[in-house]
This record gives C-alpha cells, sequence and structure tokens, in this order.
C-alpha cells in the first residue's frame, strides 16, 4: 500500500482496540497510587506556583500586561504544554512498550501512538477545570472568541504530538536512544516555547521563528483570546497551524513506511 494510504474501514472495525489501549493506559498510569487522576491536577498547578515564585517574582518576568496575573500566564501556557509533552512522549514510546503485543498478533501499528493522545486530553480536561478556577478567582470571565478556539487549539495541539509522536515512535523501535533523548528535548522545548514569558519579550524581527514551534501559535492565540492581553496574529500563527499538519503529514509517511518492520526489528 501506499505509505499515506490509510484504511479507514480496517480502523473501524478496530475501534474498541484503539479505545482499549487509550482506557488500558490510564488505568496502569494511576494503579496503585493515593491520590490517582489528581495527579494531572497537581503537576500544572505546582508547576504554576513554582513558576510565579522564581520567574516572576525573582526574576522579574512579567505576563506582557499588567492586568493580567502572571499565574493565570503561566498556567495557560503549561495547560497546552504539558498535552503537547506528555501525548508526545506517550507517543514516542507505545510501540516498545506494546512489544509484547506487536511481535504477536496484527493490527493497525498505528492505534498505539495515535491513542496515546486519549490519555493526555483526560489528563488536559481535569487541568482546564482548575484553569477554569482561576480565572473565576482572578476576575476573568471567559470569552465567546477563547471557548470558540478552544477545541481547534486542542486539534492543532494533538496533530502536533500525533505528528512528532509517530515518526519518533518508528525511530524508538530500531534506536531506543529516543526514550532516552526525549525529556531532554521535552525539557529544552519547554524553554523554546512562551510558556514562562510573552512572546512580545522577543524582538519582533525574530518572533516568526518561534512560530516555527506549532505550540507558539496555540499558547500565544489562546492567551489572547482568553486574557485579551494581545491580539492574535493569524500570519504567524497560520505559519504554528502549518507545521503542525506538515509534522503530521511527514510523521505519518514516515510511520507508514517503516510499519511492516516493526515486528522484525522491535
Amino acid at each position: 500500500k501506499k505509505r499515506l494510504s490509510i484504511d479507514w474501514k480496517e480502523l473501524k472495525e478496530y475501534q474498541e482496540l484503539f479505545f482499549y489501549f487509550a482506557w488500558r493506559d490510564v488505568k496502569v498510569r494511576y494503579k496503585q497510587t493515593a491520590i490517582g487522576i489528581v495527579w494531572a491536577v497537581l503537576q500544572p498547578f505546582i508547576q504554576m506556583v513554582v513558576f510565579t515564585l522564581f520567574f516572576n517574582k525573582v526574576a522579574g518576568i512579567q505576563s506582557g500586561s499588567k492586568a493580567v496575573p502572571y499565574a493565570i500566564f503561566s498556567f495557560l501556557g503549561l495547560l497546552f504544554w504539558n498535552y503537547f509533552s506528555q501525548a508526545l512522549q506517550r507517543s514516542a514510546n507505545s510501540l516498545v512498550d506494546n512489544q509484547a503485543v506487536v511481535t504477536k498478533v496484527y493490527f493497525p501499528r498505528v492505534i498505539p501512538p495515535i491513542s496515546s493522545t486519549i490519555v493526555s486530553l483526560i489528563d488536559f480536561g481535569f487541568a482546564a477545570i482548575v484553569f477554569a478556577g482561576l480565572m473565576v478567582f482572578f476576575h476573568f470571565p471567559p470569552t465567546l472568541l477563547g471557548l470558540a478556539l478552544l477545541i481547534p487549539a486542542v486539534l492543532v495541539t494533538a496533530l502536533a504530538s500525533s505528528g512528532f509522536g509517530l515518526f519518533l515512535a518508528a525511530v524508538n523501535v530500531k534506536y531506543r536512544d529516543v526514550k532516552q533523548a526525549l525529556p531532554f528535548i521535552i525539557q529544552t522545548g519547554l524553554f523554546l516555547t512562551p510558556v514562562i514569558y510573552p512572546v512580545s519579550s522577543i524582538p519582533s524581527r525574530f518572533q516568526w521563528l518561534l512560530y516555527l514551534n506549532p505550540m507558539t501559535g496555540v499558547i500565544n492565540a489562546m492567551r489572547a483570546a482568553f486574557l485579551g492581553d494581545s491580539t492574535i496574529s493569524w500570519p504567524l500563527t497560520s505559519i504554528s497551524i502549518a507545521v503542525a499538519i506538515l509534522s503530521f503529514v511527514l510523521g505519518l509517511y514516515y510511520f507508514k513506511g517503516r510499519e511492516k518492520e516493526f515486528a522484525d526489528i522491535i
């Protein structure tokens, strides 16, 4: 079959397996934990507190607008960054983690990497509830534009994480260095993405480089829509959207090209 050909009929036949992988990962992640799903809320909340204390209070980094508290500014960035980074990491390791299944039975290999985004989406949903609470606490009512752009922003994030995840999952089958290097790459990516600082702090002539990172467009657009601290630059945001779509197409192309080798070399 062609590298980019997707048998939608086959995927429909395996739809139960798709949700099984996602549900199993959720149960395994929170199995034998004292507070369970609360970890999905604690992680971004604690990060937000640390960032506010050290980057805002100590280092003096501001949100870019005096009307926007740094706590809500950083939490919104962390909300989407954590979804992207967690989905990417789970997707990249999905085939290796399911090695016993991959080598024994046939199923569309694209299912584990894509289903990993569902697990991260559940964590995103719980963290979003905390963000809603912060907006109430700081008296920032949600705007219609912010609510309208929420689902498209999540879709762009899912596309980007799936695209990079498909590519890294295929590479990880042969080179296990991916699992060792990925946490470092994600940690570095946090500082290359405007999560703890506003895009306006970068000279305007270099800002387009930041938008080559798909999460820059997502985070900056959501901040502009929800917090009203700036206007959305659609030409620059379009760069991020294009990169997200391109990463998914190229990631799927590479994954499908290596798919037939997975069971032999994993």
